[in-house]
């Protein structure tokens, strides 16, 4: 084993020890209803079912949406890009999914599930928005929709339709990708999609009546790995987050640069992102204030996982990587293997988004953003069943 894997183990195994009642995208009702295999011995990849995907034995597909498909009055919209699922009062599910379409056609659109899985409504919870790529789920139950756009804005939506999406203007005004939530501080951290892009990080500055953090006030940081690209991080305030005269990147002299920043996510004190110009997965552990990275493309003669895009988690803290183009596979990066869940077959100029589980944690949710064809308006929302 060479220093790099021990490494990545290492961390691996403290980051993954345990489970947490947030995961990835999801907000689990009891943790305890979710499976506990491994995804890394889920088994060899059959061929591909009559909806073109690759699973393991005992597992099935379901197309639940198709772009320029109207379901229950909604149009479903083009270029499917970052999803969450949010469970319903009911003992259902909604699943959330952005549009990263540009001349303010973009927004987010929602596909509502009953208890038995059945799709019972379609609308949208944001529209007239630009690129909306990626995001992240609160703890609070909204999803924050990002613009991947040059001063692009963080939307805060309610996935039940019910209040209108708000802007989150103190989260920044730079190309945003993905958010993920802290949810023991309360903090929140942020990718930027630029070659020379940022990690950033936000503290609000007053807790709301429920201790949720305000979202219109707060302190945008940058980070700053000291010895260079691992180690110790340090946080410096950005003097102008909304970015009046100079890009929010260039403020600070001496933060670290990230190739291409993508999916983010959170657990157990560990801040989890990749960074697709040189497909690497990073690890930051908040509370020792350390970034290392624990996947490495260009370590491995041929690499399983390439094309490193939205990032999420199952019940037993595992990574789920999903691959922009690559093989079109959803990948899972445990401490003992890097192996594919999946695979879309067909779909060569496409990239695999939106991963999310149902609240059970037996049905994975993504999209195919451009579908078989490779254009926008042919993308495709799949539903996998099965025992993760």
């Amino acid at each position: 084993m060479n220093t790099f894997d021990a490494q990545r183990r290492r961390l691996l195994q403290y980051g993954f020890i345990g489970l947490s009642a947030f995961f990835g995208n999801t907000l689990l009702p009891n943790p305890i209803q979710a499976a506990s295999l491994s995804l890394a011995s889920l088994g060899e990849l059959l061929p591909p079912d009559p909806n073109g995907v690759r699973l393991p034995a005992g597992f099935t597909s379901r197309i639940v949406a198709q772009s320029g498909q109207t379901l229950f009055g909604y149009r479903w919209h083009a270029a499917p890009d970052g999803g969450a699922i949010f469970a319903t009062a009911e003992g259902g599910w909604i699943y959330v999914s952005n549009s990263e379409i540009d001349n303010k056609t973009g927004g987010v659109g929602a596909l509502r599930f009953s208890r038995q899985g059945e799709i019972i409504d379609a609308y949208s919870i944001l529209s007239h928005t630009n690129r909306n790529c990626a995001g992240g789920q609160t703890p609070w139950q909204t999803w924050l929709s990002c613009e991947e756009i040059e001063k692009g804005r963080v939307w805060e939506c309610d996935p039940f339709g019910q209040k209108a999406a708000q802007m989150r203007n103190a989260l920044g005004l730079f190309r945003h990708e993905a958010v993920a939530v802290d949810t023991q501080r309360k903090q929140l951290y942020l990718t930027e999609d630029e070659s020379d892009g940022c990690l950033y990080r936000y503290t609000a500055h007053a807790l709301d009546a429920a201790g949720n953090p305000d979202l219109n006030t707060g302190v945008l940081e940058v980070a700053e790995v000291i010895d260079g690209s691992i180690g110790e991080v340090r946080w410096h305030p950005l003097p102008d987050p909304l970015a009046t005269t100079t890009p929010t990147r260039k403020q600070i002299a001496h933060c670290t640069r990230f190739n291409g920043g993508e999916g983010i996510w959170y657990h157990q004190d560990v801040v989890y992102f990749a960074t697709k110009g040189d497909d690497r997965v990073w690890a930051y552990h908040v509370r020792y204030r350390h970034l290392m990275i624990i996947y490495n493309a260009a370590l491995f003669l041929r690499p399983v996982l390439t094309g490193v895009d939205n990032i999420t988690g199952n019940a037993a803290g595992e990574l789920l990587v999903t691959e922009d183009k690559g093989n079109m596979q959803i990948v899972a990066l445990t401490v003992d293997k890097i192996a594919p869940v999946l695979q879309v077959i067909g779909h060569d100029n496409s990239e695999i988004t939106g991963p999310a589980f149902s609240p059970d944690g037996s049905r994975l949710y993504f999209s195919s953003q451009r579908g078989k064809t490779g254009l926008a308006e042919d993308g495709v929302i799949f539903e996998i069943t099965g025992p993760f």
